[in-house]
């Protein structure tokens, strides 16, 4: 399971047309791979999300990528953070899951969540539905994924979809771990306790603890134990090996996204930044709050080579990986 996951959320980087764009996708899975993360992570999105660009910048389909990736890497895991699950038919995600299995040698994770950008819903035709909507749909998909994984054949004839014996061969080489991401506390955190190996949550450091201690509550109530559930915090990331470097690499990234000068300390504050002895400082904080890990992306330098290996040396010492 994720205890140190690098996600690549952007494939827009400065003087890379279509043709480069999935080399720089392999040298930072390999970097992540070589330097202690255990996971490397795709978005699933159709669509560049906002605050990280705009819609019409560069966006790979996840699992066709994450295939790829897997004849290039050896020992990381391979998962999206976290797959929609409005986009795909369950039964369906649960084959292309498996086929990432077989292809990687028994290394895929299956992440995966409600759904939320609206956008790409609309612009692709994919029902969007309403809140509640997307999170049955999400239960009714566990109910059907899940056992497809572990050999069964399930039948379902549900609110949202409906499967008769579905027969998924030849079966994963391994267990594949369940993450679920979110952080709604009501619904997302019950299904966590009720049907994930792990969870990846999104919120602020002040609310680390409070997120934990909801999740314990579900696992309680489910009769689980919280030990067995690997958590982690999605975190946006910069270092490189000064501080003033950091600064000037994530500033330019700031810029080149439209952040006017004036508001860069403000924007500077929705990462964590700095040279590695910095960045493990302030990582080393959150872990001491009752966190078993992180998944992170490095938006701002992901392309300089070298980077994302000192990211993962970083981290590594923190975790423990």
């Amino acid at each position: 399971m994720t205890r140190l996951g690098y996600q690549i959320p952007s494939f827009s980087y400065p003087g890379v047309d279509q043709s480069g764009v999935f080399d720089q996708v392999i040298r930072q899975a390999v970097e992540a791979e070589n330097s202690g993360f255990d996971t490397v992570m795709l978005m699933d999105h159709f669509f560049q999300l906002p605050g990280l660009g705009q819609p019409d910048e560069y966006m790979l389909e996840c699992y066709t990528a994450l295939g790829a990736i897997a004849r290039e890497t050896s020992r990381v895991r391979l998962s999206s953070l976290v797959t929609g699950n409005t986009y795909r038919n369950p039964a369906v995600l649960a084959k292309i899951i498996t086929t990432l299995d077989i292809v990687s040698s028994g290394r895929a994770q299956l992440g995966i969540g409600a759904g939320w950008f609206q956008l790409e819903h609309d612009s692709f035709g994919i029902e969007f539905g309403t809140f509640t909507d997307r999170f049955e749909k999400l239960e009714e998909a566990l109910n059907i994924i899940l056992p497809m994984l572990r050999g069964e054949r399930p039948s379902l004839d549900g609110k949202w979809y409906t499967v008769n014996e579905a027969i998924n061969e030849p079966q994963p080489i391994r267990r594949v771990p369940v993450m679920i991401g979110g952080s709604g506390e009501r619904k997302t955190f019950r299904m966590v306790a009720q049907y994930a190996d792990s969870a990846n949550i999104i919120c602020p450091v002040d609310q680390i603890s409070h997120k934990l201690d909801v999740i314990a509550g579900h696992c309680e109530t489910q009769g689980r134990d919280r030990s067995d559930i690997v958590v982690s915090r999605l975190a946006y990331l910069c270092v490189a090996p000064t501080h003033d470097e950091a600064r000037a690499e994530l500033d330019s990234m700031l810029l080149g996204r439209g952040v006017p000068e004036s508001k860069l300390e403000g924007a500077r504050a929705n990462f964590h930044w700095g040279d590695p002895d910095e960045v493990a400082e302030e990582m080393a904080a959150q872990m001491e709050l009752g966190l078993d890990g992180f998944c992170v992306n490095s938006l701002a330098n992901c392309w300089i080579p070298g980077r994302i290996e000192l990211l993962g040396e970083t981290l590594s010492r923190v975790v423990g990986v």
